[in-house]
């Protein structure tokens, strides 16, 4: 059995726009793929451990090239279980609004505890290395406004490249976005349309989509 671990990154539960059209892209997938087991993460009512004196003391170590002294490996614990949950999974959806052109603070603070050396990368001869390799993502990102390539403000966009990035260097390249916007700067009208849109395209991916 497969899982897709659903990350999502918005507390607005049933008033979220972005999971309108993370739940179309999940029933699509599900109708193709009956046995695909679906994990949901929700970054605002997960218990995510805080970054402490003791863990930064132990992420130094893991980067030093040591083990954990005695006194780490307790504290370490929460955060090696959301570690072994995220390279379970077989594929990603991650289901995130803009926020102030990036991500909300609660999914930085899951990747800033998850991304840690020796499970998710390590440094070798040629630099860091990505460990979490052929597996694919998909993220449904909505903005309030349109930060396409075409717009003017374009440049404000740190979330895309941000997020390409980070999992980039973990080693998923295989990032597909599915961008809703704008979705508050041009009225409900145009924000239904992008919707709808959006929920063709995430269908459209689902279909084509192989565990």
């Amino acid at each position: 059995m497969h899982t897709l671990l659903h990350i999502v990154a918005t507390p607005r539960e049933d008033q979220s726009r972005t999971l309108q059209v993370s739940r179309e892209f999940v029933s699509a997938l599900q109708a193709k793929h009956t046995k695909l087991r679906i994990d949901t993460l929700n970054v605002f009512t997960e218990s995510l451990p805080d970054l402490t004196v003791q863990r930064i003391a132990g992420k130094s170590m893991l980067m030093a090239g040591k083990e954990l002294s005695k006194p780490l490996e307790e504290p370490w614990k929460p955060i090696e279980c959301h570690i072994q949950r995220f390279i379970s999974a077989d594929m990603y959806l991650l289901s995130s609004p803009m926020w102030n052109f990036s991500i909300p603070y609660r999914l930085k603070q899951y990747l800033d505890v998850i991304i840690q050396p020796r499970y998710l990368f390590r440094y070798g001869l040629n630099g860091p290395e990505g460990l979490v390799r052929g597996k694919k993502m998909l993220v449904i990102a909505s903005r309030g406004g349109d930060y396409s390539p075409e717009s003017p403000i374009h440049s404000y966009d740190f979330q895309e490249p941000y997020l390409r990035t980070v999992f980039g260097f973990i080693g998923i390249t295989d990032v597909q976005f599915i961008c809703i916007q704008p979705v508050d700067a041009r009225g409900p009208e145009v924000a239904s349309q992008r919707i709808a849109d959006a929920k063709k395209k995430a269908v459209s991916i689902a279909e084509n989509w192989q565990p």
